[in-house]
C-alpha cells in the first residue's frame, strides 16, 4: 500500500524500517572516564586518547565511545592539543 507522498506503508501503517516490532533498545554505554573517576584528562595521556580517534584521524562521537558530555569536551580539547604537539596525527596517511 502506498500513500500520496510516495512512501510505502506496511499493513499497519508503519513507515519504512518497521515500527514497534523492530525496535530494540540498547543499553547506554558507561563513560569510561566516570567509571575510572578521572576528572582531568591530559593531552599527554595517549593511552586514553588513541581509542577516541578513528583510523583516519577523526574524533569519535559520544555515541560510539560512550563518554558523557563533560568528558567528551575534555577529550576533544586534549586531542586537539595533542595534534598540535605532534603526538597524534591530524590525518591518516
Amino acid at each position: 500500500m502506498a500513500t500520496g507522498d510516495g512512501q510505502p506503508r506496511g499493513p499497519r501503517g508503519e513507515g519504512r524500517g518497521g515500527g514497534p516490532r523492530n525496535f530494540r533498545r540498547q543499553r547506554p554505554k558507561a563513560c569510561m572516564f566516570c567509571v575510572d573517576k578521572l576528572h582531568v584528562l591530559d593531552y599527554k595521556d595517549l593511552g586514553h586518547l588513541r581509542p577516541m580517534v578513528t583510523d583516519r584521524g577523526k574524533i569519535k562521537s559520544r555515541g560510539q565511545t560512550g563518554t558523557c558530555a563533560f568528558h567528551q569536551r575534555m577529550v576533544a580539547a586534549a586531542i586537539k592539543r595533542a595534534r598540535h604537539m605532534a603526538l597524534l596525527p591530524f590525518v591518516a596517511k
